[in-house]
């Protein structure tokens, strides 16, 4: 393994939540022991009784399925990528550029996928992207997410923009290894009490994201003039915090400036979702001005564009958790990483959601692991869809792999289940991917076992 690989990374200090450094007993505890075959044979036997998947194991018919069940302003907002899309293209391609080298008769009978990261044994090097809005997917949104990362002993990234409060979250899926990922607010008042609301909640991490201080440029969003967050979906954590409910209640106080819009069935149903989704009866929100204050509130205080590295210091003192930066991609700023006294980093570029005709995430890996060099676990999402994919990355040395469309495809097509045989046939197919490879455990994984490493 290179000094820089995963095996040498995955260290970090330890759980601040005080709850046990290994993972719960759960399903995952078979990913030592074979899942990938366990996985083939269940849904084989199960097939011999007529008994198909709940959802589709090929990539592309997983899609088609969730696209079915979503409204076309939904899965247009969890589909869709920045500008032409460029990016997001890159991102699979650059996977495309690495083969695997199948090594053989190697005894591979018993493997281990655990890796140990933010000071706890983690049964698989998998965690659960944060991705927001989730009840565009399903109803049982982010409940449903971390209630299968329990089972499963995967790590969740609960999302800021949530369709669902943190701690009604960590309340239905106690068991769950929780992070919190943070967009940083204007207000610096509301971004304090989200963090503490996330130490309250028993979460173990936060995962800055540092690009998305402005929302990309995304067409099929804006084709069809649809921004979730502006019909009050997706701001839960926000109508939660009683920082920013008083915001909202100073800017419902204030006299409204211009002349009131035209009402249209499109606004009386925009209002009646804004309402159904603030605190407090709905028929008395109807008569509100704080459904429509919280949409221009959240809009108003959703980002600091002004934040700079220096910045940091003011985070780390407010909070004992472990600061993971999400969102670097060049080799400059993870040595700014470095010096900022960050935890870990993840090179991501939003799943090509942010910038149209950026680096793909997987090329830029190398550089900044360079960068870092072992001196912090360094964490990778954007473009997995795979476990063939997942162990590319770990073999170029990431820590850790980020999955985030597909488990919520699984979720629209086939709710808490759908994402859960999505995420179980990732490991699987992870695991078999291992095997063949030659590889027992994941530190086996290194850049000996792509093609040209």
């Amino acid at each position: 393994m290179t000094e820089s690989s995963n095996a040498s990374t995955a260290g970090g200090p330890p759980s601040p939540t005080g709850r046990p450094a290994t993972e719960p007993a759960v399903e995952a505890a078979t990913a030592s022991n074979g899942a990938g075959r366990a996985r083939q044979s269940a849904v084989y036997l199960a097939g011999v009784m007529g008994r198909m998947p709940s959802v589709p194991v090929s990539y592309p018919r997983l899609v088609s399925a969730a696209k079915r069940a979503m409204s076309k302003e939904a899965f247009a907002y969890v589909a869709g990528s920045a500008g032409l899309e460029t990016t997001a293209t890159a991102n699979r391609r650059a996977f495309a550029k690495h083969r695997i080298v199948p090594r053989v008769l190697r005894d591979v009978a018993s493997r281990d996928l655990g890796v140990d990261l933010l000071g706890r044994r983690r049964a698989t090097p998998f965690y659960l992207a944060p991705i927001g809005v989730l009840d565009l997917a399903h109803p049982d949104a982010d409940t449903a997410a971390a209630k299968v990362a329990a089972r499963l002993g995967i790590p969740i990234a609960l999302s800021t923009q949530a369709s669902t409060p943190m701690e009604e979250v960590t309340r239905a899926a106690p068991a769950a290894s929780a992070w919190f990922q943070l967009y940083w607010s204007s207000s610096r008042e509301l971004t304090e009490s989200l963090v503490h609301r996330a130490e309250a909640a028993g979460c173990e991490a936060l995962l800055v994201t540092l690009d998305t201080h402005l929302l990309g440029w995304r067409p099929r969003d804006l084709d069809l003039g649809y921004l979730p967050f502006a019909h009050g979906r997706g701001i839960a954590q926000y109508t939660s915090d009683p920082v920013f409910m008083h915001l909202v209640e100073q800017r419902a106080a204030a006299p409204r400036q211009g002349a009131r819009p035209k009402a249209t069935m499109s606004g009386l149903r925009a209002l009646v979702e804004m309402s159904s989704r603030t605190p407090g009866p709905l028929t008395r929100n109807l008569r509100s001005p704080i459904p429509r204050a919280a949409v221009e509130t959240f809009l108003d205080v959703f980002a600091d564009p002004t934040l700079t590295w220096s910045d940091l210091t003011w985070l780390r003192s407010i909070t004992t958790l472990p600061i993971v930066l999400k969102g670097i991609l060049h080799a400059e700023d993870a040595r700014a990483a470095v010096e900022a006294g960050a935890d870990a980093l993840i090179v991501s570029n939003h799943g090509g959601r942010q910038v149209d005709g950026a680096v793909a995430a997987l090329d830029a890996l190398p550089a900044v692991l360079e960068a870092v060099a072992g001196r912090m676990p360094v964490l990778f999402d954007s473009g997995v869809r795979s476990g063939a994919d997942a162990f590319v990355a770990l073999a170029l040395g990431a820590a850790a792999v980020g999955i985030g469309r597909p488990w919520v495809y699984g979720l629209a097509a086939g709710g808490e289940t759908g994402a859960r045989e999505v995420l179980q046939n990732l490991v699987a197919e992870f695991d078999i991917t291992m095997a063949l490879a030659g590889a027992r455990t994941v530190a086996d994984i290194d850049r000996s076992t792509l093609a040209g490493g």
